[in-house]
């Protein structure tokens, strides 16, 4: 393996788990608000509340499409197989975190949220998909 390409795979990596902890961290503060967090800027808590189920699914997006170039990066193959290993890893990682909110005080989970997590890990998905058959084109 070339020293570029596990370049590549380890800063995928790194990111991917800084995205997961996000989702963690985020699913798992006591204010689901988002009060507490004032380093936030306010236009973003305020949109966080406006749009609660949504707000789940945005951070799926990134988790999803690094979740895809993970994958596509370790078995440079796709299809049926690589789509259903990111649902399953979107849907096990969304169950817990919604799990999780069952033992924190003021939280409670929500299977909307389980759903537009998973919908969300899906759009990053195919982002992936289209951007790899770009990349793809453009080197014919």
């Amino acid at each position: 393996m070339s020293g570029e390409r596990k370049f590549k795979q380890h800063v995928v990596l790194l990111l991917f788990v800084a995205i997961t902890i996000g989702i963690f961290y985020f699913s798992w503060i006591p204010d689901s608000e988002l009060t507490s967090e004032k380093y936030l800027p306010l236009w973003l808590r305020d949109w966080s509340n406006s749009y609660f189920n949504l707000r789940t699914a945005v951070p799926f997006i990134p988790f999803g499409f690094l979740l895809a170039t993970g994958l596509f990066v370790k078995s440079k193959k796709n299809g049926f197989n690589f789509w259903f290993k990111n649902l399953c890893i979107a849907t096990f990682v969304v169950c817990i975190a919604e799990g999780g909110q069952f033992f924190i005080l003021n939280r409670h989970p929500d299977e909307i949220d389980v759903l537009f997590a998973i919908l969300g890990s899906q759009v990053g998905f195919v982002l992936f998909y289209f951007f790899n058959r770009l990349k793809e084109n453009s080197t014919d």
